[in-house]
């Protein structure tokens, strides 16, 4: 590899051409080179990227020009984006819409250094005609090995979940998963988090993570961006639930929840937001709020409080990094059976109210009980409309005294 990424002539030979079929189809013709960012000089390794890859789109453009017209302009380009990056002094990146994708790029890039490095050791290293590898690329069969399945509405995010090990972030992260994102399960309980990613199957991804903590919660962050190359969508889902009459509950347990179930939001939003700024492609930031919110129960103060300042907190990030594309919206959900409504709470509200377990579940105005995976449906609908912002979806039954407008 140091003979690739570090050599004197690393300009010529990486560009020389490919070594197998499989190379042409699963890191283009030739990588992109990109010199190494320097220390405390990263807006100009920014600058010098984004020009590698216009300058990698346009050459592959121009190829794909070229030969569709010796072929009598019979073939439908595909996409031009670079999937192997040399960073000469650093090392090689493979590049992809997932983790796998990348990953296959990489270890074929990998795979070709041997024999790059064999040639150029007693001689030269050249590959094919522009023109064989052209038609190559573009044979069917040989485009038949990336499969032809229709791409899922959330390939190539990357989204992070928080509180996942927990009944509604597991059904979320379930979901965002089927829908085709990368997903990172956050929690305080590793364990239980590297569980459900294992469920998953593919290469979700387990971090643990104290959103009480802005370290925790940074370094968390960190390890995501290592694994996945960014992040594009944060549900921000984790808290608890602290009950007490308002006038007599003790201050320390006022200010818990609101470490949890405040501060707890702004620390993950704020640590999301620096990346997608740092990204300039946009994001998402989804918060799990609550219909407290806006419909105080009884001795739910110590919740309900933090709760409705979270509801503002969407709204503000919703206005203050509109203009960089990124969103901001909440779920309002109600009385969905999870770490926070127990089945003994159910009991006990149940009892309370003189009704059956059931009925207080379905008490609403559809009559239906709300589950976890209606609350992990409502957090991809906002994740797929991308003109939406500051929006509320309620998730409740039916609760026309926890309806917004």
């Amino acid at each position: 590899m140091k003979l690739v990424v570090n050599g004197a002539e690393v300009a010529r030979y990486s560009q020389a051409g490919v070594v197998t079929p499989d190379h042409t189809i699963r890191t283009k013709n030739w990588p992109m080179l990109v010199r190494a960012p320097e220390d405390g000089r990263m807006d100009v390794f920014k600058r010098s990227a984004q020009k590698a890859i216009l300058t990698f789109v346009e050459r592959y453009k121009d190829y794909f020009t070229r030969n569709n017209t010796r072929v009598g302009s019979i073939k439908r380009m595909l996409d031009p984006l670079p999937r192997v990056a040399l960073l000469p002094g650093l090392g090689l990146f493979g590049l992809g819409r997932s983790k796998k994708d990348a990953r296959i790029a990489a270890d074929i890039a990998e795979a070709a250094i041997a024999t790059i490095t064999d040639a150029e050791a007693i001689g030269r290293f050249e590959s094919i005609s522009e023109a064989d590898m052209f038609d190559m690329e573009y044979w069917s069969l040989e485009q038949a090995k990336l499969g032809s399945a229709e791409e899922k509405p959330l390939a190539g995010q990357v989204a992070v979940i928080t509180g996942a090990a927990g009944v509604i972030g597991t059904a979320t992260a379930k979901v965002f998963a089927a829908a085709g994102a990368e997903v990172a399960l956050l929690d305080l309980d590793e364990g239980a988090a590297r569980e459900r990613a294992k469920n998953l199957g593919g290469g979700a991804l387990a971090v643990k993570c104290d959103v009480t903590d802005a370290a925790s919660v940074s370094a968390a962050f960190e390890r995501v961006v290592e694994a996945f190359g960014g992040v594009d969508i944060v549900v921000s889902n984790a808290g608890a639930a602290w009950q007490g009459r308002i006038g007599e509950v003790p201050e320390a347990v006022l200010r818990q929840s609101f470490e949890l179930n405040f501060y707890g939001h702004q620390r993950v939003a704020q640590a999301a937001v620096k990346i997608m700024l740092a990204q300039g492609t946009g994001g998402c930031l989804l918060f799990n709020v609550s219909k407290q919110a806006v419909n105080p129960g009884p001795n739910f103060g110590p919740y309900g409080l933090p709760k409705a300042a979270t509801l503002f907190l969407v709204r503000q990030y919703a206005v203050d990094y509109g203009a960089d594309g990124i969103r901001a919206n909440a779920v309002n959900a109600d009385r969905i059976r999870s770490g926070l409504l127990t089945d003994g709470f159910i009991a006990e509200r149940a009892k309370a109210r003189g009704l059956s377990e059931t009925d207080y579940l379905r008490g609403n105005l559809l009559g239906r009980e709300v589950t976890a995976d209606d609350v992990a449906q409502a957090f991809l609908h906002q994740a797929l409309e991308l003109k939406t912002t500051g929006d509320v979806t309620t998730v409740d039954g039916g609760n026309i005294a926890a309806a917004m407008r």
